[in-house]
């Protein structure tokens, strides 16, 4: 019988990962620059001012 895999501890994800992450698939859906969504995202948004990322 095989030992199951060990667990390893996982890096946090960056803001800036996800951002781009979410700036990449957003632009492949909608045909838009990617740079341009990027920068939109890290615009502050004060309607969103009590949301945070990690």
């Amino acid at each position: 019988m095989k030992a199951p895999p060990k667990k390893t501890s996982r890096k946090p994800v960056s803001r800036e990962a996800i951002i781009r992450a979410v700036a990449t698939s957003t632009a492949v859906e909608t045909g838009e620059s990617s740079k341009a969504i990027e920068a939109r995202l890290r615009k502050p948004n004060p309607r969103l001012k009590s949301l945070r990322l990690g």
